[in-house]
């Protein structure tokens, strides 16, 4: 079996909900569904490398069969000609030679697309609104908790996209994003004291803390900044950066998930922050809501 060594190009960092595709393989998996390759497709797919942001709820509508078939996941995947590898079983990285990464739509029988079909990919544009703004404001809240931590570090530390110490980068330990919000973990362990972090009388000062976020999120919400997604190029690895232009500065972060336009759709956003001990290390939860 030959498989077709093409990258899939990618339309949901613009936005999109629906396009048409050229059908490019199709594989039956072992769990008895149907790996369908597309040219082109606006369903977002979970990757396996960071997987903060699932997959779309969308359809695949196939003339030819006169039949619409549901999307029941969709996974990056990656072929070098002879197998098709899906998610953690992808067994190199992204960019090595011979390898084109693609989103793998997986469908169940018993009507299947063939090569060379024309489909239509449409997805679930509501799910799809409150995904990308649970995604925009887990950004936003990330650059408030590292603005409200930014005295806590007694040595030089990366910046963030608004040049304040990157607590997030540092200490993020999962990051899982839902509709209209997110919730982040962070470990405040031996490594994140050895970078400078100060976490004497953390827990004690989270009330604090907790305020100076939700003030900050309050702020950058209610001036309505516009939101949009810079990609290299229009294949599924080319690199995309989340922008927003706050009031006083541009944020810029690299992301491959998918986001609203504006801040002013957001409603009141706030977080809720907690601790827990994890065999002796504080382990921070963020609990970020839109709405």
């Amino acid at each position: 079996m030959t498989l077709p060594v093409v990258e899939t190009r990618v339309c949901y960092p613009s936005g999109h909900t629906e396009t048409a595709a050229t059908v490019l393989h199709v594989e039956p998996r072992a769990d008895g569904r149907l790996a369908v390759l597309l040219d082109t497709t606006t369903v977002h797919p979970v990757d396996a490398g960071w997987p903060d942001q699932g997959p779309d709820r969308a359809v695949l509508r196939a003339p030819r069969l006169a039949a619409e078939l549901p999307v029941v996941d969709c996974i990056v995947g990656a072929t070098d000609g002879s197998s098709l590898y899906l998610g953690g079983d992808i067994p190199v990285p992204k960019g090595t030679p011979g390898w084109a990464f693609v989103v793998a739509h997986l469908v169940e029988g018993p009507a299947a697309p063939a090569e060379g079909d024309t489909v239509e990919v449409a997805v679930d544009a509501g799910y799809r609104q409150r995904m990308s703004a649970g995604h925009t404001i887990c950004h936003l809240a990330s650059l408030a908790l590292n603005r409200a931590l930014s005295d806590r570090w007694k040595k030089e530390a990366r910046p963030d996209a608004l040049g304040n110490p990157d607590f997030d980068g540092s200490a993020i330990d999962v990051s899982l994003i839902g509709e209209n919000g997110s919730v982040d973990t962070y470990r405040l362990g031996k490594s994140l004291r050895r970078k400078g972090f100060v976490t004497e009388g953390f827990v004690e000062a989270l009330p604090e803390i907790e305020a100076a976020v939700n003030a900050a999120l309050a702020e950058w919400v209610a001036s309505g900044a516009t939101v949009r997604v810079d990609a290299d190029g229009p294949g599924l690895t080319d690199r995309r950066y989340w922008v927003c232009e706050l009031p006083g500065r541009s944020a810029r972060i690299p992301c491959g998930g998918t986001h609203v336009t504006s801040l002013a759709g957001l409603g009141a956003v706030r977080v809720r922050l907690s601790t827990t001990d994890a065999d002796g290390t504080t382990v921070l939860t963020m609990e970020t809501v839109a709405g």
